[in-house]
C-alpha cells in the first residue's frame, strides 16, 4: 500500500511528465540543434550528419515536449492546499526544485522552436 502511495504522490508532482517533456525536448532538438552544438564543442566526424535523418520527427517530438509540459505545468503549479501533508508536492524544497528544472525544460523546447529562424545565422 506504501508503494501506491508513493506513485501516486509522483504522479501529483508532474515529475514524470517533467521529465518526458525533456527527453522529448532533447529529440528534437537532436536533428539541427545536434550538429550545430557538437561542432561547437570540438567534435567533428561525417557522423554527425547522421543526426539528420531524425528531422522529419522533429514536430511530433515538439508537440510531445508540448503536450508532457502541459500537464507537468498543471501538476507543479495547483495550489498547495490540495497536496496531502506527506506527498512530495507539499514540501516547498522539492516543489521549487521541479519548478526551476520545469523552466530549465520550457526554456530547452523555446529555443528548438526558435532554432529555424536563427538557424542561418550560425550556417
Amino acid at each position: 500500500m506504501n508503494a501506491i502511495q508513493t506513485e501516486k504522490s509522483t504522479d501529483k508532482t508532474g515529475l514524470r511528465a517533467l521529465l518526458a517533456g525533456g527527453l522529448a525536448a532533447l529529440l528534437a532538438s537532436t536533428c539541427c540543434l545536434g550538429p550545430l552544438v557538437l561542432i561547437t564543442l570540438g567534435f567533428s566526424g561525417a557522423w554527425i550528419s547522421k543526426l539528420t535523418v531524425l528531422e522529419p520527427y522533429q514536430p511530433i517530438f515538439i508537440g510531445a515536449a508540448l503536450v508532457a509540459l502541459f500537464f507537468a505545468g498543471k501538476d507543479l503549479w495547483r495550489p498547495v492546499a490540495l497536496c496531502l501533508p506527506n506527498e512530495v508536492c507539499a514540501l516547498p524544497q522539492v516543489r521549487l526544485a521541479y519548478q526551476v528544472l520545469f523552466v530549465a525544460v520550457c526554456a530547452l523546447v523555446l529555443v528548438v522552436l526558435l532554432f529555424p529562424l536563427m538557424a542561418p545565422w550560425f550556417y
